[in-house]
């Protein structure tokens, strides 16, 4: 049980490193909707080579067309899209913290729907007081997390639409338990986590290409940019780093369970999310741990344990 948590921390330690790569990519190819592609791809490619080892046959044509092709086979690689995307907008504009936490609040809000109506066959948890005194105290934790005081503010371009950046992110944040309990129906349906992960990239790679046929109308970008030299390979892990985050829910969800699941992933994503900001690292503006984002935090953990026990 203890090795489960600890991969599910560790699953969501990816998510905002995972962005703040992408980020960097699409400074290289100058559009985030090519960045997704690329880490798609990347992905797709690094579960192939997964699925060619752990379980060769099923990748044979005999296996695929005695399959039945429901919705599960489709939808969740479309919501890893928007949500990858999401994020490659948001992090450059509200940084790491404050995207993790948005996202982090969607997830928490999808999941109280999740069980409050039992939605795609999962055990129904109705929502109490107790539930609700959880969604309060993360909401306080990150109001402590973010707040800045008026002299500190600094309005430009970018931050004075900060509002409608921070709901995208409770929009996108809502998508990965829907796509984790997509991807685990999908599981079950080829019995397989690996080959659920790479049906799920697939469809993620596919749509992104065409979105960028249609909207971006290229593929192609140069490795070397001016001020900033030529790319670096670390620029291209994302793809893998996502195939860790889709491909260890889809294993601990029938293991922990949705809740719990859930709750470790986003320990881990917050954790992350202040390390990041307080390094600036991948070259995002920095934002050091203090004594008041510190206990932010712990409220907003200790929000989630809330959650997690009623």
């Amino acid at each position: 049980m203890i090795l489960l948590i600890i991969l599910g921390v560790v699953a969501g330690l990816c998510v905002p490193l995972q962005t703040s790569i992408n980020t960097r990519l699409g400074s290289y190819t100058k559009s985030p909707i090519l960045a997704s592609f690329y880490s798609f791809l990347i992905g797709t490619l690094t579960l192939i080579i997964i699925n060619l080892v752990m379980n060769p046959q099923k990748l044979t044509p005999s296996f695929i067309m005695n399959q039945e092709f429901s919705y599960v086979w489709f939808t969740g690689g479309m919501l890893g899209v928007v949500f990858l995307t999401g994020n490659l907008l948001l992090l450059p504009r509200i940084g790491a913290a404050l995207t993790v936490v948005m996202t982090v609040s969607g997830q928490i809000i999808m999941g109280l729907f999740i069980d409050q109506f039992g939605l795609f066959d999962a055990e129904v948890h109705t929502i109490n007081i107790g539930r609700i005194s959880g969604v309060l105290l993360m909401l306080i934790g990150i109001i402590f997390m973010n707040y800045k005081k008026k002299s500190a503010r600094i309005i430009t371009n970018e931050t004075q639409y900060t509002k409608f950046w921070m709901i995208l992110g409770l929009f996108t944040g809502c998508l990965p338990p829907i796509q984790t309990a997509i991807n685990s129906a999908l599981r079950y349906e080829v019995q397989s986590f690996y080959l659920s992960s790479l049906i799920s990239f697939a469809i993620g790679t596919i749509v992104l290409l065409i979105l960028s046929l249609i909207i971006v109308r290229r593929v192609r970008f140069k490795l070397n940019q001016e001020g900033q030299g030529r790319i670096k390979l670390i620029y291209f892990i994302g793809g893998p780093l996502g195939v860790v985050f889709v491909t260890t829910n889809i294993l601990l969800m029938p293991e922990l369970g949705a809740a719990l699941t859930l709750m470790v992933v986003i320990f881990g994503q917050m954790l992350m999310g202040l390390i990041i900001d307080h390094f600036g690292m991948f070259n995002t503006p920095r934002y050091k741990i203090t004594v008041r984002r510190a206990v932010g935090a712990s409220l907003v953990f200790i929000g989630i344990i809330i959650l997690k026990l009623f």
